[in-house]
């Protein structure tokens, strides 16, 4: 039971830092400004749900849709280490690399769900925990991970007011170091197991 809680919250842990829900409390606090409780919530669900569907496609049918592509995991770990180290290096550094300008309130859900929670990162992130903890562990650091990050999202403009631009701001680069030190670990496994 130990071992189950101690991966449990090592695999939450590391989702949650790449899903990264405060990095997104000032957009979604922006871009849903004016708009209702109820309609912040169902943005916040959107969100969370388009994350979730991206998570739970890959954590299920990750290696079958290796398959059908002819690429391996080392392969997938070093390219998507690579995507993911740009990613923290963005947070890091507050630049914007691909970023969409559609900030239309109606599009708050989906452009939070994915690229900014559900990107190249998380998806990764899924792969390398199904393949080092099997299915089980991970499904259930993904549904944990969401749940928080409703819950961030649900209340970004408190959240936002609480913390101020500028905590939110240093937070946000702190949690870029870790996802590009993360970043780098993975690339160099996935070097390892192509060589």
């Amino acid at each position: 039971m130990a071992d189950f809680l101690g991966s449990l919250l090592y695999a939450f842990s590391a989702l949650f830092v790449i899903l990264d829900p405060i990095l997104s409390v000032p957009i979604f606090a922006s871009m849903t400004r004016g708009q209702s409780s109820a309609e912040i919530s169902k943005q916040a669900v959107i969100a969370v749900a388009v994350a979730g569907f991206l998570l739970y496609i890959f954590l299920f049918f990750n290696f079958f849709i290796f398959d059908i592509l002819g690429i391996s995991l080392p392969s997938f770990q070093v390219a998507g280490g690579f995507l993911l180290f740009i990613l923290g290096m963005q947070m890091a550094l507050g630049i914007d690399i691909g970023r969409p300008k559609d900030h239309s309130p109606s599009a708050a859900g989906v452009i939070i769900g994915t690229p900014l929670l559900c990107g190249p990162g998380a998806i990764t992130t899924v792969i390398l925990l199904v393949n080092d903890m099997g299915i089980l562990i991970p499904a259930v650091a993904i549904a944990l991970s969401l749940g928080a990050t409703w819950i961030i999202l649900r209340f970004s403009a408190e959240i936002q007011k609480l913390l101020g631009d500028c905590v939110t701001e240093i937070m946000a680069r702190v949690l870029g170091m870790l996802v590009a030190a993360i970043a780098v670990k993975i690339i160099a496994d996935g070097i390892i197991g192509l060589i």
